[in-house]
C-alpha cells in the first residue's frame, strides 16, 4: 500500500496539517479497500500548531519508508529547518520518494536545496518573500500547484486539497480522485489558479510625486478614451518623456498602469454591484466585452463571470 508521511514539524499549520490526513485517509480503490496508509511525522514527539499542540506518533526515520512525504506550511516560514529534518529529506528524495508542499510548506522544502532551478508556487502572499529568499527557484505566483514529477508545490490553504486530489489521480485515476473530491464536497478541478484570490490594490499613486495629478486624473476617467497620446497631451509632454517618468516613478508604463487600475475598478464592480459584465467593461474603459474578459481573464485567472461567482455579494 502506497504510505503518506505528513511532516509536522514545529509551528505547523493545522489546516495545512489536516488537509492530506483527511484527503488520503478517505481515498478508498474500488470495493472499498483503502488507496493509502497515512502516518504523522517530525523530529519531535510534540509540535506547536497554534492554539494546540499535535502529538506526533511517528519520528523521522518513517520518512524512509515513504513513498510520498508531504511538507505542511508552518507560522514561521523563515524559522530554521533543524538538519536532522533537512538530512531525512534530502535522504528520502535520494531514494526517490515523491514529496511536496503545501502553502508555505515550501520554505523548509527549498531550504533543502531539492527545489534548486525548478518552477515552485507557495501562498500568493508570500511570492515574493519566497523568490527573494531562494533566488534559484522560479516561483510562479498564480497558480494552484505546480507538479515537477518528483517534486511538487501547492499554493496557500485550499490549494494543499487541490494537490491532494492531483495527487491521487495520478497514483489511482480519474475515477477515485473524483470520489475522493464528492467526500471534500470539492471540484475535482478549479476554474483558474490563485491569480483570481490576489489582491489587486490600486496602482500607487506616489504621493508628491510630479505625476501625482496626472495619476489621479486617470482614476477619475478610467472609462475614458485614454490612449498614450491622450494621457501625453493631458499631462503636457511628449510620449517619450511620460513613458520614461512613468517607469522612474511607477515602475511601469502608462498602459500597463492604466490596465492595472481598470482590472481592479471591475473586480470591485463585480464584487459589490449586479451590474452586467458588458456594462462593466464598458464603465472601465474597455471598448469591447471580448477585449474586457480578455484581459480580465489574463490578469485574474478567471473569466468576469467566475470571479462575480466566487465574491460576489
Amino acid at each position: 500500500m502506497h504510505t503518506v508521511a505528513v511532516l509536522a514539524l514545529d509551528q505547523v499549520i493545522p489546516f495545512d496539517l489536516s488537509v492530506p490526513i483527511e484527503a488520503f485517509t478517505r481515498t478508498r480503490l474500488p470495493g472499498g479497500r483503502p488507496g493509502y496508509r497515512t502516518r504523522v511525522c517530525g523530529a519531535q514527539p510534540e509540535v506547536s500548531a497554534g492554539a494546540f499542540a499535535v502529538r506526533v506518533p511517528w519520528g523521522l526515520d518513517a520518512l524512509e519508508g515513504a513513498d510520498t512525504i508531504i511538507v505542511p506550511g508552518t507560522a514561521d516560514p523563515f524559522a530554521p529547518l533543524p538538519g536532522a529534518v533537512r538530512d531525512a529529506l534530502r535522504a528520502a528524495a535520494a531514494s526517490g520518494t515523491r514529496i511536496a508542499s503545501i502553502c508555505s510548506g515550501a520554505f523548509p522544502l527549498a531550504a533543502t536545496g531539492l527545489l534548486d532551478g525548478q518552477r515552485v508556487t507557495t501562498h500568493w502572499i508570500l511570492a515574493e518573500r519566497l523568490a527573494a529568499a531562494y533566488p534559484r527557484l522560479q516561483v510562479a505566483p498564480d497558480v494552484l500547484y505546480v507538479d515537477n514529477g518528483q517534486f511538487l508545490t501547492s499554493a496557500g490553504a485550499a490549494a494543499g486539497l487541490d494537490l491532494c486530489l492531483h495527487l491521487i489521480r495520478r497514483d489511482h485515476g480519474s475515477a477515485v480522485a473524483a470520489d475522493a473530491a464528492r467526500l471534500s464536497v470539492m471540484p475535482l478541478e478549479r476554474e483558474g489558479g490563485q491569480a483570481q484570490f490576489i489582491v489587486h490594490d490600486h496602482p500607487a499613486v506616489p504621493r508628491g510625486s510630479e505625476l501625482e495629478p496626472l495619476l489621479l486624473w486617470l482614476q477619475d476617467n478610467l472609462g475614458g478614451a485614454l490612449t498614450l497620446d491622450a494621457i501625453s497631451a493631458h499631462a503636457g509632454m511628449s510620449t517619450r518623456t511620460l513613458i520614461r517618468r512613468f517607469r522612474e516613478q511607477t515602475g511601469s508604463t502608462p498602459l500597463q498602469w492604466l490596465h492595472r487600475a481598470r482590472i481592479r475598478q471591475a473586480q470591485h464592480l463585480l464584487e459589490t454591484t449586479r451590474y452586467p459584465v458588458e456594462r462593466i467593461g464598458a464603465q472601465v474603459g474597455f471598448g469591447s466585452p471580448t477585449a474586457f474578459r480578455d484581459r480580465f481573464k489574463r490578469t485574474t485567472g478567471v473569466s468576469p463571470t467566475g470571479y462575480r461567482r466566487a465574491f460576489g455579494s
